[in-house]
């Protein structure tokens, strides 16, 4: 796994050890989404729920994201995330919580970010649970985004306040784009 585009282009990183659930997202899938969100990037504040590697957060600051926070519960997660910070010299502008995904919205409620990156385990409820919070606390800043990885038979419904603004299937995984439904 590597970064594709921006200042770290190339760079390798790391992925969890022995993480039987860590299912990173595709170099295809990556590029594609990245290009979409070409006009979000600039100076944006990143959330990465569920990171995994952090490839995500870690490829949206390449390209320009001004700050992320990656959240993982998994120790092993949360190690290899940590060395891809360091290797990167990322970690003035970023943050890693190591907890559940419940847990860091709600310390994170009343902080506003323009990308929220929510790939969780397939089938698990997590990422509906997860929207279901980000709506509730305020978490998506006015004209932000939120991108859900799914299974193509568990595709995610957006709660009271946000809106499905695109979806686009790779693979096996189905790229959910959400927006407030104020933006709309």
């Amino acid at each position: 796994m590597r970064i594709i585009a921006g200042q770290w282009r190339g760079r390798n990183l790391l992925a969890p050890t022995g993480a039987q659930t860590t299912r990173p997202t595709s170099d295809r899938a990556r590029e594609a989404l990245f290009s979409i969100l070409l006009p979000w990037l600039s100076g944006a504040r990143v959330l990465d729920l569920f990171a995994g590697s952090g490839a995500l957060a870690l490829e949206a600051l390449s390209r320009g994201a001004a700050f992320a926070v990656l959240c993982d519960r998994d120790r092993e997660a949360c190690a290899a995330i940590g060395k891809n910070i360091a290797t990167l010299s990322a970690q003035e502008r970023t943050l890693l919580l190591e907890q559940d995904a419940a847990h860091a919205l709600k310390g994170l409620a009343g902080d506003a970010f323009d990308l929220i990156f929510l790939d969780p385990p397939y089938r698990a409820g997590l990422a509906q649970d997860a929207l279901v919070e980000i709506a509730r606390g305020g978490l998506l800043a006015p004209g932000g985004r939120i991108i859900v990885e799914s299974a193509a038979d568990d595709l995610p419904e957006p709660p009271p306040g946000l809106v499905v603004a695109d979806r686009r299937k790779y693979g096996v995984a189905v790229l959910t784009m959400m927006e407030r439904e104020d933006d709309a």
